[in-house]
């Protein structure tokens, strides 16, 4: 039933008169939200390791303790939330840690375990940016 009614979301079949379920208003809702798309975006998955993480490993580059929908991103500010809908369908992830600097066309999610990411590989895909906050402004001296 979910990937019919996934397949009516994404490809637009309906009968003509059908009503309108309440789960496919909510999605047409939810994606009015967009602010913009992004193609081509590397996805992995990371854990809190120290051979994948720094000396603070449950602690994001935010300041924050990591938890289910934190991603790691370097091309986004945090605080962005981001869909990525053919891996997640509707699930919002907000960015609130960073990569290596040489990744900047990913989007690592964390994973409460190492074989959990390790088993989620790699998958190139497109990402709904729905909010962006402003990037700060640093005063220098």
């Amino acid at each position: 039933m979910v990937l019919v009614a996934s397949m009516v979301f994404m490809f637009g079949f309906s009968t003509p008169n059908a009503p309108i379920s309440n789960e496919q208003s909510q999605e047409e809702e939810v994606s009015s939200d967009i602010s913009r798309t992004l193609t081509n975006i590397w996805i992995t998955a990371y854990s809190s390791t120290p051979e994948e993480t720094d000396d603070t490993p449950f602690i994001t580059a935010s300041g924050e303790r990591v938890r289910d929908g934190i991603v790691a991103a370097n091309f986004l500010p945090f605080g962005t939330e981001v869909r990525i809908p053919e891996l997640f369908g509707d699930k919002v992830f907000v960015v609130k840690d960073r990569m290596h600097r040489r990744k900047t066309n990913f989007v690592d999610i964390w994973m409460p375990s190492k074989q959990l990411a390790k088993e989620f590989g790699i998958h190139q895909t497109d990402i709904e940016v729905l909010i962006e906050p402003p990037v700060s402004l640093v005063r220098s001296n």
